[in-house]
């Protein structure tokens, strides 16, 4: 029997408190390694100026993915651009929603940038074979969506498709090729897989994604040699490194970072801040991640931000969406053609009880993270201007040493308004919801110039 670790078969059911994913079956020996590539274009456009979709390039054999431009872009090296969502996946087959594309309308504009990344928790097939579930079982959740689904996120913008997740290999082999054949017909970048790293090309600048789980059936963040030579690697192939990781405890209880391993029904989910800290110790210039379906706090660290959980972003009845599981966001953000980070904004996005997005009036989801962020980071939490943040003193884990599941310490919290009110990021009136400003209070010029 195979040594390999892979995402657990059985999970349990949706609760108040989360779910969680298990999986445990006996795998070939070796680590999977697929020979498909996306090769697409992405599209590309200034802030203000129409998007254009770039011509498709020819496939070749590679672990890494790769996009390319068209033509008429723009070769000056100019800063780039990013939208970052969770976790998606619209339902399982055969329950899908009932218009899958428009499923995503009331939250399209407000995606828009020169790259657009999400999470994919599951496969696109239109086969049930080899799925890690029993035909009896009802703890085990394998998700497929048809194979078409991946059009409609490239038509709703994404260009980069995450797979490192307990979900990638849900249907084995077959599901794991025919998710990257149907992601690359549709122009879709795709990372995560081991050894793949996603490649897109904004302008004449190259962008790589090097994603990662705590899994060998992705690759695997357990495994420091491998993030490092991954991550450098990355920075070999372009200047700007974008690093993700599917990581951490799950559910309404793990919102957060607790600064240790964290673990799910016993299962190593890897320790999310050594690993992101670590990430860009390697060369990483952004970190993002999301698995635990729920929103967490993001800090700064060395000058560059890290953002813990994106949380869940779409599903129909796929998650739960009770209370603070119901919260999302888009995180806006653009670093400099060399990577430095230059700003980052946030869009509050609410989930209906199917998991439907859609922008949130009350902006709850960013005063949540704001919250969080003040919480678990202190000093080095990414500031939120004008929302409500909160303290507490001294940092302690949600869930300290010893597992998961111990109670969280309840001293020494407490809730304190800044002086700045709400506040609006860049182009907000194009999304009629705050789009918050994320700002590194650490860094020099912001505080010579009196911003805390």
């Amino acid at each position: 029997m195979s040594n390999q670790r892979r995402a657990p078969a059985h999970r349990r059911k949706t609760s108040p408190r989360g779910f969680t994913v298990r999986r445990l079956i006996a795998v070939g020996v070796g680590v999977l390694v697929l020979a498909a590539v996306v090769t697409a274009g992405i599209a590309i456009s200034d802030s203000a100026g129409p998007t254009k979709a770039a011509a498709l390039t020819s496939t070749t054999l590679s672990t890494s993915t790769t996009s390319a431009t068209d033509s008429s872009a723009a070769t000056s090296r100019t800063p780039v651009t990013f939208s970052f969502v969770g976790d998606m996946d619209l339902g399982n087959t055969p329950q899908l929603p009932p218009s899958p594309a428009t499923y995503l309308a009331a939250v399209t504009p407000a995606l828009k940038a020169d790259v657009v990344f999400g999470n994919l928790e599951g496969t696109l097939t239109n086969s049930g074979a080899d799925s890690k579930c029993s035909p009896v079982s009802t703890e085990c959740y394998a998700f497929r969506n048809p194979t078409s689904f991946a059009s409609i996120y490239r038509t709703d913008g994404f260009t980069v498709i995450n797979s490192a997740n307990n979900h990638s290999d849900d249907f084995g082999l077959q599901g794991q090729v025919s998710t990257s054949a149907a992601l690359r017909a549709a122009g879709l970048v795709q990372a995560g897989l081991p050894g793949q790293i996603g490649i897109v090309t904004v302008g004449s600048t190259k962008v790589a994604f090097v994603d990662f789980a705590p899994y060998t059936s992705t690759n695997d963040m357990l495994n420091p040699t491998q993030v490092a030579q991954l991550i450098h690697r990355a920075r070999n192939e372009a200047p700007i490194v974008v690093a993700y990781m599917h990581s951490g405890a799950e559910g309404e209880s793990a919102d957060h970072v607790t600064g240790q391993t964290e673990y799910y029904v016993g299962e190593n989910r890897g320790n999310p801040e050594a690993f992101a800290k670590s990430a860009i110790d390697d060369g990483a210039d952004l970190v993002v991640a999301s698995g635990p379906h729920t929103l967490r706090g993001m800090e700064f660290y060395k000058g560059h931000l890290i953002a813990y959980s994106l949380g869940d972003f779409a599903s129909y009845y796929n998650f739960a969406t009770i209370g603070t599981l119901a919260y999302s966001g888009i995180l806006h953000v653009t670093l400099s053609p060399t990577g430095s980070f230059d700003k980052a904004s946030f869009t509050s996005v609410n989930l209906s009880v199917p998991g439907q997005p859609s922008l949130q009036a009350s902006d709850a989801s960013a005063q949540f993270v704001a919250q969080l962020s003040a919480e678990d980071f202190g000093s080095a939490a990414a500031g939120f201007p004008r929302t409500a943040r909160s303290s507490r003193s001294p940092r302690a884990p949600q869930h300290p040493p010893g597992g998961p599941g111990v109670p969280a310490p309840t001293a020494g919290w407490s809730t304190v308004p800044t002086s700045t009110g709400l506040g609006f990021g860049p182009r907000c009136t194009m999304y009629h919801t705050p789009r918050h400003e994320i700002i590194d209070a650490t860094a020099k010029d912001l505080v010579a110039a009196g911003v805390e």
